[in-house]
């Protein structure tokens, strides 16, 4: 069985690349990743197709867990799911998390084998302290 993959997603490239870096650092290649971040331009934003890609390149059969950093990067996100076949719609979760910290407690979670549930949980865990 594969483990959830993580899509990180910023209104800033370098945020989402460095916060990819981090993840890779200290949970290794186990756990499908993908970042995008900034809009087509090169500016500050996020692009729903950059977000279906991300989700394209960390998709395993046990679904994919978003972290976001700000309200628009969430909306475009929720609009990306929902362009997406119900039976993976149903395999992807936006976790309420810190960015960083989430994405790292996310992976993880995910490098353990968790399911998606457990995954999204444990990032959220952070935005109730």
């Amino acid at each position: 069985m594969s483990n959830v993959g993580i899509v990180i997603v910023s209104h800033s490239a370098d945020v989402a690349r460095g916060t990819a870096d981090m993840v890779r650092q200290m949970v290794g290649g186990e756990v499908p990743l993908a970042f995008c971040g900034g809009d087509p331009d090169g500016g500050l934003g996020t692009s729903v197709e950059a977000i279906l890609g991300a989700i394209d390149a960390a998709w395993t059969d046990a679904g994919v867990a978003i972290l976001v950093d700000l309200g628009g990067a969430e909306t475009n996100s929720e609009m990306a799911i929902e362009m997406l076949d119900a039976d993976r719609r149903d395999r992807i979760v936006i976790c309420n998390a810190p960015v960083v910290e989430g994405a790292v407690m996310a992976a993880t979670e995910a490098s353990g084998g968790s399911s998606l549930d457990a995954v999204k949980q444990t990032a959220e865990e952070l935005s109730q302290t």
